[in-house]
């Protein structure tokens, strides 16, 4: 006897398929240790930063060369960078550099010529701002011997500075936000990565082992599709809110993030709606593509073409932004809807994005979502019950 087709309502279908993803994929050993090892190590770089920016330069100064000590911290400012001086003699200063409690001594120049002891080598930073120092007590020691007051020349130098007339205003990016943006690139694009590549094997899974043909007996091939994507997508979503959310307490927790706490959850809720978006975009793509063939080692060369999106626009973010976080051609291609999921985000943790740009490439991703279920439908039901040979995409595209 036969056993009647039993045919489930259009959201009970996507429902129950959903389900079975959901419990499927959370329960699995790499969901559970890709989720911890990911937020143990955002976790443990806020702790580097921590314990990397929490104190200044500490530099000592004897009594000859005490005088030294502000235009030190002057010079030191010019450049960005941060120290404080104390007063101690040569020899204990010296004991002090041995033991590490002071970075750097100096011991010489009041006749012209800086000299400092350290005890191996001197930060970078620190050593530049040390020539700096040096090259301007050469100069007064020139303008001296000419019969000149250095103070008077330094003074007038430093009134001399140069009038910026801005066409328009610019942003005044923060390190914090510039690191924020490079995160949430490189979160974007692992979960895009991963989770939509799911999808894809997934779909070739069942198509491989004749699964589907049982599923499909009971629900439409459209349903069977949303419900996978919705799952998967699901699970990425538990996996963002915990390791965006887990991360940014623990910055919060360890005050390495000087920008504003809005702001800082403004970046994680952004990279949530991106990555929601994003994976409805390209899991519906993988999820087609993934049924044009039947064997596992077929689906990287299938699904590589639309990958290559998701690369390019992580490439172009976490190389060009950092450095240039207005440029043109990453303005451009954010709005784009097949680039936005993973430079758009960036940007805006980033700050100083135009309203209307985030509108827009939001807007546009909104837009091209139900042309995308429509096309990856059509392909998914005309190519997911054939086996064998990769079905080709024309002929997935036809009619049935």
């Amino acid at each position: 006897m036969s056993t009647p087709d039993v045919k489930l309502g259009s959201w009970e279908a996507v429902r129950l398929v959903a389900s079975r993803e959901v419990t499927t994929k959370m329960r699995s050993k790499a969901f559970i240790i890709t989720t911890i090892a990911t937020l143990v190590l955002l976790i443990g770089f806020s702790l580097v930063m921590k314990l990397s920016g929490g104190s200044d330069e500490m530099i000592g100064v004897t009594q000859e060369t005490q005088a030294l000590a502000e235009p030190l911290k002057a010079t030191a400012g010019q450049i960005g960078q941060s120290l404080d001086t104390t007063v101690v003699s040569e020899e204990e200063g010296r004991k002090q550099v041995a033991d590490g409690t002071l970075d750097a001594l100096i011991v010489g120049g009041t006749d012209g010529r800086l000299r400092v002891v350290v005890e191996k080598d001197l930060d970078g930073d620190l050593e530049n701002a040390l020539n700096v120092l040096a090259g301007q007590l050469a100069l007064n020691q020139e303008i001296v011997d000419l019969g000149g007051d250095p103070a008077a020349v330094q003074s007038s130098v430093a009134g001399a500075t140069v009038e910026i007339e801005p066409l328009e205003e610019p942003y005044p990016y923060q390190p914090e936000q510039l690191v924020l943006g490079i995160i949430a690139g490189i979160l974007i694009y692992m979960s895009l990565l991963l989770n939509g590549q799911l999808v894809a094997q997934g779909v070739v899974e069942e198509k491989s082992s004749r699964v589907v043909e049982l599923l499909l007996s009971t629900i439409r091939p459209w349903q069977l599709m949303a419900g996978k994507v919705l799952g998967i997508g699901f699970v990425g979503f538990v996996q963002m809110v915990v390791i965006g959310g887990g991360g940014l307490a623990a910055a919060l927790a360890l005050d390495v993030l000087s920008i504003s706490v809005s702001a800082a959850v403004g970046t994680v809720v952004w990279l949530i709606v991106w990555y929601l978006l994003g994976f409805i975009m390209y899991s519906l793509v993988f999820a087609a593509l993934g049924a044009l063939v039947s064997r596992q080692e077929d689906v990287g060369g299938v699904i590589t073409p639309a990958l290559m999106f998701v690369i390019v626009g992580y490439v172009i973010g976490i190389s060009v932004l950092p450095s240039e976080p207005d440029n043109t051609l990453a303005e451009v291609l954010s709005i784009i809807p097949v680039f936005a999921p993973t430079l758009m985000p960036m940007r805006l943790a980033m700050g100083g994005v135009p309203a209307w740009e985030a509108i827009v490439s939001v807007g546009l991703v909104l837009a091209l979502i139900p042309l995308l279920v429509w096309l990856a439908g059509r392909i998914y039901a005309n190519a997911v019950m054939r086996s064998g040979a990769k079905v080709k995409l024309r002929d997935a595209m036809r009619p049935a």
